[in-house]
């Protein structure tokens, strides 16, 4: 995964530069994450990894259907280097570059339980507060957490569930 990660870096920067100049950092988003789809789904990696599969016929199975400038010569470089397999990687990276462009933090709250709107909006104004950055919020449930919640926000992982706090104590009474 890591060799993956680090082949993938120089070409997320390439989408990212490309992108940033043309002032289309969603489109690309939206491009990349349908191209990632399809080059992860087992079936098309097949067929993407087919000697035979040119590389015009492996950008058309790749590309949107909405034309973005610049995205299927994109393609045409990844399949000429055959690095096709890197897209789910080069997706992930490029939102990991947008959203410090952006000076967003996205953050991850999973929780045992469905949380109320009101309460997303404290946990969303104290991450504001902490990174002083825009925060957009995912949300997840996971009953094993027992109570409380998991807030994943990039470095930081805060874990006030009540596994977590059990965890701990185990830990500390076993030490």
């Amino acid at each position: 995964m890591s060799q993956a990660l680090t082949l993938a870096r120089p070409y997320a920067r390439a989408a990212f530069l490309m992108a940033r100049d043309a002032g289309a950092l969603a489109a690309w988003s939206q491009a990349l994450a349908f191209s990632a789809r399809i080059a992860a789904d087992p079936q098309a990696s097949a067929v993407l990894g087919h000697p035979a599969l040119t590389r015009e016929q492996a950008v058309s199975l790749l590309a949107p259907q909405a034309e973005l400038a610049g995205f299927n010569d994109y393609l045409s470089l990844l399949a000429d280097n055959r690095r096709i397999g890197l897209l789910p990687e080069i997706a992930g990276l490029f939102e990991e570059l947008r959203a410090e462009a952006e000076r967003v933090v996205r953050a991850k709250v999973t929780s045992a339980l469905a949380l109320p709107d009101g309460e997303l909006e404290s946990i969303r104004a104290a991450l504001r507060k902490r990174f002083g950055r825009e925060v957009e919020v995912e949300t997840a449930i996971d009953e094993s957490l027992i109570g409380g919640a998991v807030i994943d926000a990039g470095d930081v992982v805060i874990d006030g569930s009540l596994r977590g706090r059990l965890s701990r104590l185990q830990s500390a009474l076993a030490g």
